[in-house]
C-alpha cells in the first residue's frame, strides 16, 4: 500500500472519527437527567383545574362533579405480544410503555424522569369508564363547567394506536380549555445505547406539502398545520404523533433544560371556539424504527431512520442486504455476500489502485538511488524522480482517486449498519450476537475484548507488509501504526461494519497477492 493510499485511509478514518465524535452531537456520560421538582409542581399547578371556583351547574352535573372529586388515583397495566403499558387515571396519562424486542427483552420508551406522558390536566383524577387491551376510556368533569373524555384505542398487534379527546360544555357560561400532548424529556432505549441517548434524541417533523421533507426542530416552535406528523426519537425507537386533522393543532414545540438533558416535544391544539363540543383525534406510533416496517404505513415515518448524507446509497445497500438475508436467513452472511459483489463491481478501480501501489513498490530502489545521488540538489532530484515516473509509467496519485471513490460506499454502509433496526440483535456466528453493536468477545470487568477489530487490524498489518512501497523509516512507522489506529477506531463500531471491512480487506489481500506476483514476473522478464 503506497503512501497516498495510506494517507487516504488515514483521512477517511479521521473523517469518520471527527464526524462521529465531534461534528455529530457529542456523546454524554450515562446519566439519568433530572427535572427539577419545583418545575414539575409548577407544571401540574398550571395544568390543574382543581383550584378554580365552581360555576353553577345542573343538579345532575353537580352530582357527577362530586363523584369526580372523590376519585382516588389509580394505576393499571395492559399487555400484548408486542407491548405492555401502564396507565394512570391522574391526567389520563401513560406511565410506561415497553415494547418487546426480538431477543425477548422489554424496552421502556418512557424514561423514569419523563413519566407521566400524554397527560391532560395532570392535577385531576379521571373516572375510568372502561378498560381493556383494546380500549380505555377516561372521563373528567371540571369545576369550570366542561367535561373531557379521553379514549385510547389500542391495537394489540401493531405499534400504531389512536387517542381521541372530546371536550364538551356542561354549562353555557363555561369556555373550553386548550389542550396539549407532551412526550419527554427523552425516549427510552436499552442500557448499551443509554450512554449516547441524550446526544441522539431529536424532535423531528415531516412536512405535509409534497415532496415531504424531514425537519429537525431544536428551539423555535413550528406551525403544526405545516407538518404531517411530529415525533421524538433516538437511534432505534420512535414516538410519533399523526393528527387526523392537522388544522386542529397549532404548534409543535421542542424544549430541553440544557445540553445535558434530552429534548421534550409538546403538541398544542388550536384553542376551541365558542362551541358546545370539540373533538380531537390523533394517531400515535410507539415502537422501533424498522425502515421496512415504517414504510408500510405510507406516512413518511421511515424518513426518521437516519441513513446519512449518502442516504440513497444506504437505501440501495439496505434493500440488497434484505434480499440476501431472505436467501441466507443470516444478516452476517448477507453482509459478506454483498461485500463480495461490491468488490467485483469495484474491481476496475481496485485493480488500478493496487497496480499503482505495486508499481510504486517496484520503482522504490530507483527512487532511493537518486535520492542518495542528488540529496544536495533538490531541483535535480525532483526532475529525476519525475523522469522515473514517466519512463516507468507510474502515477504516484494513481492509487488515491480509486480509493476516494469508494469512500461514499463505505460511509453509506456505516450509516446503514449503525442505524438499521432490522440488524439490531441479529447475530452472525459464534460470539457475534448483535451486528448493530460491537462484538464483545470477552469481558474483563468493565473492559470488553472485541475480537473482530483485532482480526481486522492484523489483516491490515499483513496487507501493509505486502505492499510497503517506501524505504523511509518514518513512513514505515506510520504505515505500521495505521493498523493500530484503525483497530482502535473500529473497536466500538458495529460488528456488521467491522465484518464488512474485514471481508473487504481479505478480498483486497488476495487481489494484491496476484498483482504483486504478476508485477514481479514482469520485472524478471525485463
Amino acid at each position: 500500500m503506497n503512501k497516498n493510499t495510506i494517507l487516504f485511509l488515514a483521512f477517511s478514518a479521521l473523517t469518520i472519527f471527527v464526524w462521529s465524535f465531534f461534528i455529530a452531537p457529542q456523546k454524554q456520560r450515562q446519566q439519568q437527567p433530572q427535572v427539577k421538582q419545583e418545575q414539575v409542581e409548577e407544571k401540574r399547578r398550571s395544568s390543574s383545574d382543581l383550584q378554580s371556583e365552581p360555576i353553577s351547574l345542573k343538579s345532575a352535573d353537580t352530582k357527577t362533579l362530586k363523584e369526580n372529586i372523590k376519585i382516588e388515583e389509580e394505576e393499571f397495566n395492559i399487555e400484548t405480544e408486542k407491548y405492555k403499558a401502564s396507565f394512570s387515571n391522574r391526567g389520563a396519562a401513560v406511565l410506561s410503555w415497553s415494547i418487546k424486542e426480538k431477543n425477548g427483552e422489554w424496552i421502556d420508551l418512557v424514561l423514569p424522569q419523563a413519566a407521566p406522558v400524554m397527560a391532560n390536566f395532570p392535577g385531576s383524577n379521571y373516572k375510568i369508564v372502561s378498560k381493556s387491551n383494546e380500549k380505555i376510556v377516561f372521563e373528567h368533569v371540571s369545576h369550570e363547567g366542561w367535561k373531557i373524555t379521553k379514549t385510547y384505542l389500542l391495537s394489540p398487534d401493531s405499534y400504531m394506536h389512536n387517542l381521541n379527546i372530546t371536550l364538551e360544555k356542561i354549562n353555557e357560561e363555561s369556555s373550553l380549555p386548550r389542550i396539549e400532548l407532551e412526550w419527554g424529556p427523552g425516549i427510552g432505549t436499552d442500557l448499551k445505547e443509554m450512554k449516547e441517548n441524550i446526544s441522539v434524541t431529536r424532535v423531528i417533523a415531516y412536512t405535509a406539502a409534497k415532496p415531504g421533507k424531514l425537519k429537525k426542530l431544536k428551539k423555535e416552535a413550528e406551525q403544526a398545520a405545516l407538518f404531517r406528523w411530529a415525533a421524538l426519537d433516538n437511534r432505534y425507537f420512535l414516538a410519533a404523533f399523526i393528527p387526523e386533522k392537522s388544522i386542529d393543532f397549532d404548534q409543535i414545540t421542542p424544549s430541553r433544560i440544557d445540553k445535558k438533558h434530552p429534548y421534550s416535544m409538546t403538541l398544542t391544539a388550536v384553542a376551541p371556539k365558542d362551541s358546545e363540543k370539540k373533538e380531537y383525534s390523533i394517531n400515535f406510533y410507539l415502537g422501533p424504527k424498522g425502515y421496512a416496517y415504517l414504510k408500510t404505513y405510507d406516512l413518511g415515518l421511515e424518513k426518521a431512520v437516519d441513513f446519512g448524507f449518502f442516504g440513497f446509497l444506504s437505501k440501495i445497500a439496505f434493500a440488497v442486504l434484505n434480499f440476501f438475508h431472505g436467501l441466507t436467513g443470516n444478516f452476517g452472511w448477507a453482509i459478506i455476500i454483498l461485500t463480495v459483489i461490491l468488490q467485483i463491481l469495484l474491481m476496475p478501480l481496485t485493480l488500478k489502485s493496487l497496480k499503482s501501489a505495486a508499481a510504486m513498490k517496484r520503482v522504490q530502489p530507483m527512487i532511493k538511488e537518486i535520492q542518495e545521488k542528488y540529496k544536495g540538489n533538490p531541483q535535480r532530484l525532483n526532475a529525476e524522480m519525475l523522469n522515473i515516473y514517466k519512463t516507468q509509467k507510474v502515477n504516484p496519485l494513481g492509487g488515491c482517486l480509486p480509493m476516494l471513490l469508494q469512500l461514499p460506499i463505505f460511509w453509506a454502509f456505516f450509516q446503514m449498519l449503525r442505524n438499521s433496526y432490522e440488524l439490531r440483535n441479529e447475530g452472525w456466528i459464534l460470539w457475534v450476537k448483535d451486528l448493530s453493536a460491537a462484538d464483545q468477545f470477552m469481558h474483563f470487568g468493565a473492559y470488553n475484548l472485541n475480537l473482530l477489530p483485532l482480526i481486522m487490524g492484523l489483516g491490515m498489518f499483513f496487507q501493509q507488509k505486502m505492499t510497503a512501497a517506501t524505504s523511509d523509516p518514518t513512513q514505515k512507522k506510520i504505515m505500521y501504526i495505521m493498523p493500530v489506529v484503525f483497530t482502535l477506531m473500529f473497536w466500538t463500531f458495529p460488528s456488521g461494519l467491522v465484518l464488512y471491512w474485514l471481508t473487504n480487506s481479505v478480498i483486497s489481500m488476495i487481489e494484491q497477492y496476484f498483482i504483486i506476483k504478476k508485477d514481479e514476473a514482469k520485472v524478471k522478464h525485463v
